[in-house]
């Protein structure tokens, strides 16, 4: 079953967007809610952020994406002695012209796997606060700007695994959705140990959309309408993080922007030209637990703090 085809979108790049997401979907199996909000972020002009154990598909819907989106792609393996100049690259002196040189790094790409992010040095992770935050990078003093659509997708394993270091807030505050995998269900884990390898699979994939295409989804997922009313509810669910008890450090306004940004990715393909409630509570837990502090009295993790902020904040 492919998803609903918005209706505000031409019929050619309509179609294109419905052939993307049936692709991917056809590549991770079981997954058709972690599938959407993947290319909710990408609409939406995110960041993207999988967190899970390993062996559950992370690395495979990004390569997936990477495989059907048509964009220019890169793949950085983090690990503890990676640099940030590995990352952003280096300015490499030159006897003939007695000038520094600058040689781009694989961050100078359109869509940027950053695989197992949380095995790097903090200091490594950070070096993509700048590229992320302002689709360029500064290097001795002279800024290099990002080949547009730029879009990290990035994997990290629970902090609970040896060998990893935690994101700063900052870092994090830069995704714009984190989300996990889980295991498939009985049926899809079946169909796929039944079926061709992964990498097969992938190999066979084609592009079904360009980088032009993906400006044009973005620009139209700008010009989705958020009401007054839905504002006011966005707004209310910034300030119930910040009041609630359990929570010492509530949601940003950065993270209300994000919020509602996702939310029109939403609506846009769910077929709409507005956004509604619906599309701010479906996206709402992956846009705010990330984002929410817990305070050292809390008897909740971040996700289930999203989940009760939602829960507690109704719609007027």
């Amino acid at each position: 079953m492919i998803e609903a085809r918005p209706a505000v979108l031409p019929p050619d790049l309509r179609d294109a967007l419905a052939r993307a997401i049936a692709q991917v979907n056809t590549v991770v199996l079981g997954k058709r809610r972690e599938v959407r909000l993947a290319f909710v972020c990408l609409l939406a002009g995110g960041h993207l952020l999988i967190e899970d154990r390993p062996g559950v598909g992370k690395t495979t819907l990004a390569h997936a994406l990477a495989a059907t989106l048509g964009l220019d792609f890169q793949r950085v393996q983090f690990t503890a002695d990676l640099l940030p100049s590995d990352i952003i690259g280096v300015g490499i002196y030159e006897r003939e012209t007695s000038r520094f040189k600058f040689h781009p790094g694989p961050l100078f790409t359109q869509l940027l796997l950053a695989d197992e992010i949380n095995r790097a040095m903090p200091k490594t992770q950070s070096a993509l606060l700048e590229a992320m935050a302002e689709q360029q990078v500064t290097v001795d003093g002279t800024t290099h700007r990002l080949v547009p659509p730029f879009f990290v997708v990035a994997t990290q394993n629970p902090l609970d695994f040896s060998g990893t270091w935690p994101l700063p807030d900052s870092q994090l505050d830069r995704f714009m959705l984190r989300m996990s995998l889980g295991y498939p269900d009985r049926e899809a884990e079946r169909a796929m140990l039944a079926a061709a390898d992964r990498r097969s699979v992938l190999d066979g994939l084609s592009p079904c959309l360009d980088a032009a295409q993906v400006l044009e989804l973005r620009d139209a997922c700008a010009a989705v309408v958020a009401s007054p009313a839905l504002i006011d509810y966005v707004q209310a669910l910034l300030a119930a993080s910040r009041e609630h008890a359990e929570i010492r450090i509530g949601l940003s306004p950065r993270a209300g922007l994000a919020l509602l940004a996702a939310a029109r990715a939403h609506a846009l393909l769910s077929g709409r030209p507005h956004c509604l409630p619906e599309d701010v509570q479906a996206v709402f837990p992956f846009v705010a637990a990330h984002r929410l502090t817990p305070g050292a009295s809390a008897r909740a993790g971040r996700d289930k703090l999203a989940l009760q902020l939602l829960e507690a904040t109704p719609v007027r």
